[in-house]
C-alpha cells in the first residue's frame, strides 16, 4: 500500500520551533484518536523554512487531511 506524507510548511526565524510544537500537537491528535501512526517528524529544510509532518496510507489520508488540513502532501519514499 503506498504511503503519503501529509505536510505542514511554517517559515520564518521561528519556523523550527513551530515546526516542533506543531509536531507535539499531531501526536496528541494521534494518541487521542488511537491511531496507528509510528511515522511522525520535523525537518529543518533552511534557516527560515521547517516542517512536520505525519506518515499515513493512502487509504486513510482523506478523512486526516480534512481533519488536520495540512499544507501539502507526496508520496513518502523512505
Amino acid at each position: 500500500m503506498r504511503k503519503l506524507k501529509l505536510i505542514w510548511d511554517f517559515r520564518g526565524p521561528q519556523a523550527s520551533k513551530t515546526a516542533e510544537h506543531h509536531l507535539i500537537h499531531l501526536k496528541e491528535y494521534i494518541e487521542i484518536e488511537k491511531l496507528n501512526i509510528p511515522i511522525t517528524g520535523i525537518e529543518h529544510l533552511s534557516e527560515m523554512h521547517s516542517i512536520a509532518y505525519i506518515v499515513v496510507d493512502e487509504a486513510n489520508m482523506k478523512p486526516l487531511r480534512d481533519a488536520l488540513k495540512p499544507h501539502r502532501g507526496q508520496v513518502y519514499a523512505p
